[in-house]
């Protein structure tokens, strides 16, 4: 529960780039406040899947050392906004986001970029086989479902390289809902019941899909992944790492990715979607914030709604920064002058 206030505060302090065409801004912000929160976690954490290498990344580096150094010892996966396009468009979707597992249980994807993923809910998931047609996963999934072909709707990332799978999925019936970013919320959807996505399938990012796989495992989906390299460069790395005997397509399953049944996966929403509000603000209360909380091996799902003050001695206050140009903060304007505009506003008016 202590990490859900770690996706809090990267949508707090990146909630004020919503829709200022400043995609890198908003995810510095939400990266800074996303490590200094960190390491008031009571654990010992590693970074599996951050930001990149170390040489590519000063904060949330894979590898990186996070937490107090007490115990528990986890392995992290973290994506401080997945979606930084969505954001700086002020489109919905975007959400930042950490995935825990006991330390040594996080596949770590190495130079592996893409990954073809298949992701169903769990009434389908001893159904699908990556190594099929798109037709015919289709097909596995509404048999299991006890429902036609033509009732499944199919979250798929609008890339040129999925055309043909677009045409294919329409061709056998099915729906296409389309995003342009957003790997993990689409993986969410299709795991999660009831949110009118019922599969997702398609080419997106490796590292989203481990995140992803926590999520899926603790919400008892189904998720299959292949790494699926988008040149020869990509494969060549790949394949000089590859374990001894290990084929570069192997189907990688859930307990491939996280290999412990004790998974923790937890998101705040920054700009709001289909079953998370984004930040508000509220001139009575403060700021708002609405998460999601899953553990798999009590099998819990958490809505957690917050109230944030942000007092200036708190936290989160901290991590956003008090200059007028600190991380988290719309260029030029300080904390307090942002939130008293805001504040002003009519009630539950969102963010600008």
């Amino acid at each position: 529960m202590e990490l859900v206030r770690v996706t809090e505060a990267a949508a707090l302090s990146s909630a004020p780039y919503m829709g200022r065409g400043d995609p890198k801004a908003g995810d510095q912000a939400a990266v800074d406040a996303m490590r200094t929160v960190l390491d008031t976690v009571a654990m010992a954490g590693r970074v599996v899947i951050g930001e990149g290498e170390k040489d590519e990344a000063p904060m949330l580096y894979n590898g990186e050392e996070v937490g107090s150094g007490e115990a528990p010892a986890l392995d992290l996966a973290v994506d401080p906004v997945e979606g930084t396009r969505l954001l700086a468009l002020g489109l919905s979707n975007a959400i930042a986001v950490i995935a825990a597992a006991p330390a040594g249980a996080m596949w770590d994807p190495g130079p592996s970029f893409y990954m073809n993923k298949l992701v169903v809910e769990r009434s389908a998931r001893d159904a699908i086989d990556i190594t099929l047609s798109p037709t015919e996963n289709l097909q596995r999934v509404a048999e299991a479902q006890g429902r036609p072909v033509e009732h499944l709707t199919v979250f798929v990332l609008d890339k040129p390289r999925h055309v043909e799978l677009v045409r294919e999925i329409r061709e056998a019936g099915a729906r296409v809902s389309l995003h342009t970013d957003g790997d993990v919320m689409g993986a969410l959807l299709a795991a999660y019941p009831g949110t009118g996505i019922d599969l997702l399938m398609g080419i997106g990012g490796t590292p989203e899909g481990v995140i992803a796989a926590a999520a899926v495992k603790a919400l008892g989906g189904g998720i299959q992944g292949v790494r699926a390299p988008q040149g020869a460069e990509e494969r060549a790395r790949i394949e000089a790492e590859l374990p001894e005997g290990e084929p570069l397509d192997r189907v990688l399953g859930p307990d491939d990715l996280i290999a412990d049944p004790d998974a923790f996966f937890a998101a705040t929403s920054i700009t709001g979607g289909p079953f998370l509000e984004g930040v508000r603000y509220d001139r009575r209360v403060g700021v708002t914030t609405e998460s999601l909380v899953i553990r798999a091996a009590s099998g819990s799902i958490r809505h957690i709604r917050g109230t944030h003050r942000l007092d200036p001695d708190h936290i989160f206050r901290k991590a956003m920064g008090s200059g007028t140009e600190g991380p988290g903060l719309v260029p030029g304007i300080g904390f307090d002058g942002l939130s008293e505009e805001i504040l002003q506003r009519p009630l539950n008016d969102s963010m600008p």
